[in-house]
């Protein structure tokens, strides 16, 4: 018998430092509460139950279509364009609504889970205490009953989905179990098992309803001793001393063999045994998740005792430090494990029901943003590569977008994909979401942030800007009263003015959008065109401060604001842009503060709380970010997998809490431009009083370390390339000259 690994304590002394990972004395009772592993393609949810150890197996191409041929084709209304824009000029504010080709709303093609891997104990040894770990420096989830172990990752080196059990119990059943929540009653399912010497090859194949598409999952079984027999359903094996469970997943249009899956998986596990081809992938996988993962750390100093305790006694107590710790551990976690082949989805790579909320797909109207808002700051490379994935594959779509609403070169992003459909589709009177021109600027700041970061120029994302500016070109041609040039129609998501319909003329984040696009572009542009998209940018009108002293959400007369929303689509300028700061812009930054400070939460949503506190932490105001944060920390929005919810009381699984409140943090501790750097903008009163951050990633290429604590701070910056900026620190600012390679220590006076 090979030697088990040797199984993690039950008890540990309380940690000197954060603790990188979660516990749980118990399995997991919903798959909301599973541990979470994944590497940006497949993912897993584990349960951590001795006695039926299920994990819910996932991947990002798991789509189900149900869509007759020309339903995802965007609407065809360039022809209608100049009539609809007369109509808006001319002051009929309802014209938009019947700017549509007739369809109902389509939903995108929702995302499911695949099915289960189950090892069931036929013969259980009951009242073992079970706790159940996640290690977020390797991704491993680990549970543990007695003398057996069961430990899961998703290897991010070789796509596979990897379960080792230690002494699995006298009797085990092991089988792929497709029946899941919500799978659809036509869902077609065909089994085949063989085996032979050790080795099972268990594979099951789903087909959709009504489609030749469906997805085959192959699982490899490996035993070191004892007996296996079929079963109807799997098989049985007896007496082994360690399982070792390698598994694949593809979706496939028309038959697929499984053959050559079936061949990869053994040429993973090799032929020296279950438990050195676990330490052997285990080994390969942790190196690039672990140096993810490791590069940038948030200290607290909270209490080590509360930093001893599992992860639902943390969420129980009033929020702390070490609540924080936690969470911003989990979300860089989860956000990695998440991101490959494409970014997090709404409900990042987990699901275990088919009728997931909003069809799990891509929201580029504020959730996409949100969840990768740390992406850059806190050097997740991995995130902004998987966000260029998805763009990459559907530029060719955002074209035909810009040509079939607009009658224009360039491109137009969706509010709404599914990873596999780049086309707008998904629109109706109550929400025009076609009419938003503001996505691909929004869904590219990130990338052009990185390039900062790099002090690099890539090719393919010049060629995107300037796509871009060729729509901003051929779109801005009319104008308003004043002889601005009019964004019309024009859409704030997913608001609506008073005075107006949903869709309407300058929305401030479609102004902010194009101005920053064409400039952005003019940046990388030959000079003449360079001048000419300037030019154009000039000639967009300004923002509107209303009655009220806020910024308005419409820069256009009669249009007024409706502040209980819980979209803040118009302080767009604010974050994600520099366009408004308290540094450059101090009588706008106050406008905007005020409109910030009149918004109301509308339906508490995770992702309005969290988009109020970056805003805030971009205007220096720490007890509005402060707010914010205990609002969601308050509000029972996380499950006990630190997974986050959408809304209250652990409502609708959803990423946008989770993901988010990393890089809400690291906005609140530093913040960097291309020619600044803010140490200490807006640290929540209460809640970090006290810490270090270490490797956080400047736009203008250096990291950097901080720690603080009441009064007093200490930042170690190392530039990779020369760099003279603007120091904004709580004592004042000043010029800051650094140079490559030669270390800069940063004390309070």
């Amino acid at each position: 018998m090979s030697a088990p690994v040797p199984a993690s304590p039950p008890a540990t002394p309380p940690p000197a430092g954060p603790v990188h990972g979660t516990w749980e004395p118990a399995p997991a009772a919903r798959w909301e509460d599973a541990f979470l592993a994944g590497n940006g393609r497949h993912g897993a949810l584990v349960y951590g139950d001795p006695v039926d150890d299920r994990v819910i197996v996932t991947h990002h191409t798991l789509v189900r279509p149900h869509h007759a041929p020309g339903d995802t084709d965007p609407p065809r209304l360039a022809d209608r364009l100049p009539a609809l824009q007369d109509a808006l000029l001319s002051g009929d504010t309802t014209a938009t609504e019947t700017f549509t080709d007739g369809r109902p709303l389509r939903w995108i093609q929702p995302f499911h889970p695949a099915f289960l891997t189950r090892v069931l104990d036929e013969a259980p040894d009951g009242g073992r205490a079970v706790r159940r770990e996640a290690d977020f420096t390797t991704g491993v989830v680990t549970a543990t009953a007695g003398t057996r172990t069961s430990r899961v990752l998703v290897s991010r080196a070789d796509d596979v989905l990897v379960q080792y059990v230690t002494e699995p119990g006298p009797r085990v059943h092991v089988e792929l179990d497709h029946r899941l929540d919500g799978a659809p009653p036509g869902l077609t399912a065909g089994r085949g098992i063989t085996t032979a010497h050790g080795e099972t090859v268990l594979t099951l194949r789903a087909g959709y309803p009504g489609s030749t598409l469906g997805y085959t999952g192959v699982t490899l079984v490996l035993t070191d001793t004892g007996r296996t027999t079929l079963t109807d359903r799997g098989i049985r094996v007896e007496g082994a001393g360690g399982l070792l469970l390698l598994t694949r997943v593809h979706r496939h249009d028309g038959p697929h063999d499984p053959a050559g899956d079936t061949a990869a998986l053994r040429a993973l596990a090799g032929e020296d045994g279950p438990a050195a081809a676990y330490a052997r992938l285990l080994a390969r996988h942790a190196v690039p998740h672990g140096a993810a993962y490791r590069r940038v750390a948030l200290d607290l100093a909270a209490d080590p005792a509360e930093r001893a305790l599992s992860g639902s006694e943390l969420l129980a107590r009033p929020a702390g430090p070490a609540l924080l710790e936690r969470l911003f551990a989990a979300g860089r976690h989860h956000l990695l494990s998440s991101a490959g082949l494409h970014p997090p989805r709404l409900c990042g790579l987990w699901t275990g029901d088919w009728d997931t909320a909003w069809s799990g797909g891509f929201t580029t109207d504020a959730n996409l943003a949100l969840q990768t808002a740390s992406a850059v700051a806190a050097d997740l490379p991995e995130v902004t590569e998987a966000l260029r994935a998805l763009i990459r594959g559907q530029r060719a779509d955002w074209r035909d977008n810009a040509r079939a609403v607009f009658g224009t070169r360039g491109v137009v992003a969706p509010a709404h994909t599914d990873g596999e459909s780049g086309h707008t589709y998904h629109f109706d009177r109550e929400y025009p979401l076609h009419l938003w021109t503001a996505a691909a600027d929004w869904l590219l700041l990130p990338l052009l942030e990185a390039d900062e970061a790099d002090g690099r120029r890539d090719p393919w994302l010049t060629g995107m800007l300037l796509e871009l500016a060729d729509f901003y070109e051929d779109f801005l041609t009319r104008t308003g009263p004043d002889g601005h040039l009019a964004v019309v129609p024009s859409y704030s998501p997913e608001n609506r003015p008073r005075g107006g319909s949903w869709g309407a003329v300058n929305a401030t984040m479609d102004l902010a959008a194009a101005r920053h696009a064409l400039t952005a572009a003019a940046d990388r542009a030959p000079a003449g065109r360079a001048a000419r998209l300037r030019a154009l940018a000039d000639r967009l009108p300004p923002y509107r401060v209303n009655a009220d002293g806020a910024l308005a959400e419409w820069a256009w007369p009669g249009l007024g604001d409706r502040y209980d929303h819980r979209h803040l689509s118009h302080l767009y300028p604010v974050w994600p842009l520099d366009e408004i700061t308290p540094y450059d812009t101090p009588e706008a930054a106050r406008a905007a503060a005020r409109a910030l400070a009149l918004r109301g939460h509308e339906n508490d949503s995770a992702h309005g709380h969290l988009h109020q506190g970056l805003i805030a932490a971009r205007l220096g105001d720490a007890a509005r970010t402060g707010d914010a944060l205990r609002r969601v920390l308050g509000g029972d929005f996380f499950h006990v997998s630190l997974m986050s919810a959408h809304y209250p009381k652990r409502d609708v699984y959803n990423a946008d809490a989770a993901h988010a409140l990393p890089g809400l943090l690291v906005e609140a501790l530093v913040r960097s431009t291309p020619g600044r750097l803010v140490l200490l903008p807006a640290p929540p009163p209460g809640l970090c009083a006290r810490g270090r951050i270490t490797g956080v990633r400047t736009r203008f290429g250096t990291r950097l370390d901080l720690a603080w604590a009441p009064g007093e701070y200490r930042a170690v910056l190392r530039p990779a390339r020369d760099a003279d900026v603007e120091l904004c620190a709580p004592e004042g600012r000043r010029r800051l000259a650094l140079r490559a390679g030669r270390e800069h220590v940063l004390v309070s006076p």
